[in-house]
């Protein structure tokens, strides 16, 4: 009998759809209170997932989702560098 491999699922935090893990991205706070786009999803820290779509991105600010899930202010230089992110990755 072949076994059924489990599919991680995770939450985005723009639209709260529950979605696979790797149609997602993740957006880290390293250690050294640092955020970062994780496109490996290997990154050590304090992660949050997103679906790669702006309106998704746009949704985790406006509700401080994004803020409070990584407990950290995020600048809007920061908001700038993830979103510019975001488009070039591909979906």
């Amino acid at each position: 009998m072949i076994k059924k491999r489990k599919i991680p699922l995770r939450i985005c935090i723009g639209c709260q759809e529950k979605k696979p893990k790797k149609e997602l991205v993740r957006v880290v706070r390293t250690p050294d209170s640092k955020v970062v786009l994780d496109l490996t999803g290997k990154k050590a820290g304090r992660g949050a997932y997103i679906c790669p779509s702006e309106e998704c991105l746009k949704k985790a600010v406006k509700g401080k989702r994004l803020e409070k899930n990584l407990e950290q202010n995020i600048s809007d230089e920061l908001l700038d560098e993830i979103t510019e992110a975001l488009k070039n990755t591909p979906e």
